[in-house]
């Protein structure tokens, strides 16, 4: 997809990214940032960008790593009724996750925002 045709977007096309990276995730690592950046345009729940980055690390953390943040920024910006974000807690920083939250929330930007969103009332500023 170009940049042009990102302005009338719509979910079934955050489906077809995301299939396109699922089906083209050992080629596309060259065209990810525009998928990506597609992605973030047309998914409006939030759902493609949780499930695209809950893939990524399940298939190589480490290769993918540089596209996480984008994934995940977006997604808690658009998963207004943290329907999908809560999930990412365990499949990005695992099912222990609750127990090292202190020692995430200190080195990890990214943590600290998932979790300050899915436990609003929590201990974190």
């Amino acid at each position: 997809m170009s940049e042009n045709s990102n302005k009338n977007m719509s979910e079934e096309d955050g489906m077809a990214i995301y299939e396109e990276i699922v089906n083209n995730v050992d080629t596309c690592k060259d065209r990810l940032d525009q998928l990506i950046f597609d992605l973030k345009k047309a998914d409006v729940s939030g759902q493609f960008l949780c499930s695209t980055a809950r893939f990524l690390v399940a298939v190589d953390r480490e290769t993918f790593e540089e596209f996480l943040p984008a994934l995940i920024e977006s997604a808690i910006e658009k998963d207004r009724e943290r329907r999908y974000i809560g999930h990412l807690l365990e499949a990005i920083w695992g099912a222990d996750y609750k127990e090292c939250a202190e020692e995430l929330r200190e080195k990890d930007d990214l943590f600290r925002k998932v979790y300050k969103r899915v436990y609003a009332t929590g201990t974190f500023d």
